[in-house]
């Protein structure tokens, strides 16, 4: 992962709130903002005086900046494809095409003299991002991002969405899609407001759960909250989880020994290449801890799928070694439960893939 974004409707509130939103959130972490064209209705005076102070404030606080527009936006806005310097007045980064041209303009905007990054829609399986990369466009200036669909059943499915990101991770092209916050009374650009996700999967679920989603995928390089405005307390949790693992969110069993804590929160942890179907196993806590006994003081007969295990000095040589369980199993008696990851985020277990890293926090 890249950056944590971001996204604000300047339309929909006020400027005081905007600027009150980007500073915490620079202090979450954030440093990337959507920011949506397609609904404004205002003159383009209006809209230059309003963008140009809300991003100038933006800039110093570190954030890039992205505008989403379309075809129509340029006309209405009297704007060329080949003259980007409206954005750039207006302090903007780069702008993202909600709906394309033919290929060749979108190629010859990425090589304009403002240096904007020019970001392509990528929620469609279609050959569009293959019909611009055919005109050789300024790889440097090209970025991608996902759509968010705020009626409830329309998100995308996540086979077809890992398709259409692959068509643009294939010429490694950086990459984004949306998270949505489940604070009430949230809002987008459109007056429908069941959530704004990207995968019709994420709607209902935590937002930092959302996140780590993606990072489990590794496909998308920035994460970015859709919906205003998301609660303090989930801002607050992109302070404590890391951002370029999986972080489970865990509970521990009661009482359990100082050195299995360690192992849990202290070591570094990564799933054997050679991998399991009914376990991720990090195994290098058994090579530093060999000469440990670990007792058995918690082997419940039945092992469910999302237990955290350290193997006891009866496991012989495999002493100390962290495990997952993917499956529900039958425990030998020798195999400790340390604690458990949290209910709504072991389907992330199954997108743990050979050598990939994961840490662990408390909940």
């Amino acid at each position: 992962m890249k950056k944590l974004g971001i996204s604000i409707y300047p339309e929909k509130t006020t400027e005081e709130k905007i600027i009150k939103y980007i500073d915490k959130a620079s202090k979450s972490g954030f440093s990337r903002i959507f920011s949506c064209l397609l609904s404004v209705t205002e003159t383009k005076k209006q809209i230059m005086e309003k963008f140009t102070r809300i991003n100038e404030f933006a800039k110093e606080r570190g954030f890039e900046i992205i505008l989403d527009v379309s075809p129509r936006i340029f006309d209405d806005l009297k704007i060329s494809y080949d003259d980007l310097s409206f954005f750039k007045e207006i302090k903007a980064d780069g702008i993202r095409l909600d709906v394309g041209f033919t290929g060749l303009q979108e190629s010859i905007m990425t090589f304009n003299e403002e240096n904007l990054k020019i970001e392509i829609n990528m929620s469609n399986d279609t050959h569009y991002i293959d019909t611009i990369m055919d005109y050789r466009p300024n790889k440097n200036n090209l970025i991608g991002c996902h759509n968010f669909y705020p009626h409830i059943h329309t998100g995308l499915g996540l086979k077809f969405f890992k398709k259409c990101t692959e068509n643009f991770t294939k010429y490694g092209l950086r990459t984004a899609a949306f998270i949505t916050s489940q604070a009430k009374n949230s809002f987008g650009p459109w007056p429908v407001t069941q959530g704004l996700p990207t995968l019709e999967m994420h709607r209902n679920l935590p937002l930092i759960v959302q996140f780590k989603h993606f990072v489990a995928l590794e496909t998308i390089d920035d994460i970015i909250i859709s919906n205003c405005y998301p609660t303090d307390e989930e801002l607050n949790e992109f302070k404590k989880v890391r951002k370029d693992m999986v972080s489970f969110s865990i509970e521990l069993e009661k009482d359990i020994p100082e050195t299995e804590k360690q192992i849990i929160f202290d070591e570094f942890h990564f799933n054997r290449g050679d991998i399991s179907e009914n376990l991720i196993r990090s195994t290098n806590s058994r090579v530093k801890y060999k000469e440990h006994n670990f007792k058995i003081f918690n082997a419940p007969e039945i092992i469910k799928k999302g237990d955290i295990i350290i193997e006891s000095s009866e496991f012989g040589h495999y002493a100390g070694e962290l495990l997952i369980a993917k499956t529900e199993m039958k425990n030998t008696g020798k195999s400790n439960v340390v604690g458990k990851i949290s209910e709504n985020e072991i389907f992330l277990i199954d997108y743990i893939k050979p050598w990939q890293k994961f840490s662990f926090v408390k909940k």
